[in-house]
């Protein structure tokens, strides 16, 4: 249940910076009166390059975590039927 728990969290964490990496460009762009596509991509890449390690292995780790669960789950439940 705790792998399930963490999973869940790191999950979470990768949808807000994942969302605070476009909401920061936005916010960086605001002030232009022309606003484009091209700006906004613009404007992205100034975001760091950190930020993205981190999302992805937030959600790498939340992922496995809840896999690892599901697969100790699924191994237990084969494991009781064996036995009866």
């Amino acid at each position: 249940m705790v792998r399930i728990i963490t999973g869940s969290v790191f999950l979470l964490i990768s949808a807000i910076l994942y969302s605070t990496k476009y909401l920061s460009a936005a916010i960086a762009g605001i002030n232009n009166n022309v606003w484009g596509e091209e700006d906004f991509i613009r404007m992205l890449s100034y975001t760091p390059i950190f930020l993205n390690f981190y999302i992805y292995i937030s959600f790498i780790l939340g992922i496995s975590l809840l896999i690892w669960y599901v697969i100790d789950f699924y191994n237990k439940n084969n494991q009781n039927k064996r036995e009866e």
